[in-house]
């Protein structure tokens, strides 16, 4: 029997869309929420990598003869307690702050993910003696072992990003380890082991990829926590040291001052509770996409 192709109809050819066109149809459905977030997430982000560019004086220079300056159109926020240009240490302060911490919460993922990955797929000897050290550092309240560490060992940039990742690896071995436990038990699991797959190709192909969402996701929600206590730390004066600019440690030095109405001591703290505020409506957008809840299909 004889079929003429001609004569057959002709169905739409469906392209699977690239990432790139992906991402741009989820940015045109975002809400403002997570826009607004998006948009402030990347303003910080210029500011951190371009701040000697962006700033009109220098980190630490003294620019003026007068301490506590009020506004103008030379210092836009007035000066400090030494005559700094306080716009300026607060363009630095995003440097400094969000810097070290995305680093310090990045270390965390590393240490944490890959230690709780490991016990997974380990003896089970090993499991439980990470898992026993995970909760004992747990038990003990972060912010006050941070502070306990940071008088032992100093309050060097080194030492708070490597105190505060190790503390905060504990939370992401837990979460890592419950995540990669319940993959672990599925059937198509059971079946690489079968086929004779290695364990790293287990955890490359097919544990990493179903538990990465949940780990990205928490990786910003981490941020926020590791972010917020370095700008403790340097507000109770353990933390960033001076003459390095930080938005906790500007808060400490002019706080006095707000019984002046002198609003200068917000600025830091505004810019503080602005970037968690818009990480939180990133993650939350982050999880619709991740969830399929965005997905029209």
């Amino acid at each position: 029997m004889h079929i003429d192709h001609a004569d057959a109809p002709l169905r739409p050819i469906k392209y699977r869309r690239s990432r790139l066109s992906m991402l741009r149809k989820n940015l045109k459905r975002t809400s403002w929420p997570a826009r607004i977030g998006l948009a402030v997430v990347i303003l910080y982000a210029v500011m951190a990598i371009f701040a000697p560019v962006l700033a009109p004086f220098g980190e630490a220079d003294v620019v003026s003869t007068e301490p506590f300056a009020p506004w103008s159109l030379v210092h836009l926020f007035g000066t400090d307690q030494l005559g700094r240009d306080v716009f300026s240490r607060l363009i630095y302060g995003a440097r400094n702050s969000v810097g070290i911490a995305f680093i310090t919460t990045t270390i965390a993922f590393f240490i944490g993910g890959s230690l709780g990955i490991l016990s997974v797929i380990s003896h089970p000897w090993l499991d439980y003696l990470l898992s026993t050290l995970a909760d004992t550092l747990m038990a003990i309240p972060q912010l006050i072992f941070a502070l306990i560490l940071l008088a032992l060992f100093g309050s060097s940039i080194p030492s708070i990003v490597l105190i505060i990742a190790v503390l905060s690896a504990t939370q992401i071995f837990r979460l890592s380890r419950s995540l990669a436990r319940n993959i672990a038990v599925m059937e198509f699991i059971e079946a690489a082991h079968l086929r004779g797959e290695k364990a790293r190709w287990i955890v490359a192909r097919e544990i990493l990829p179903n538990i990465l969402p949940t780990l990205l996701a928490e990786f910003g929600l981490r941020f926020c926590f590791v972010f917020l206590t370095i700008s403790a730390l340097s507000f109770l004066g353990l933390g960033i040291q001076p003459p390095s600019a930080d938005w906790g440690t500007m808060v400490r030095e002019s706080a006095t001052f707000i019984s002046y109405g002198n609003i200068t001591p917000l600025l830091p703290a505004m810019a503080i509770a602005l970037l968690t505020v818009s990480i939180n409506f990133v993650i939350d957008w982050f999880l619709d996409i991740a969830s399929g809840l965005r997905d029209d299909q």
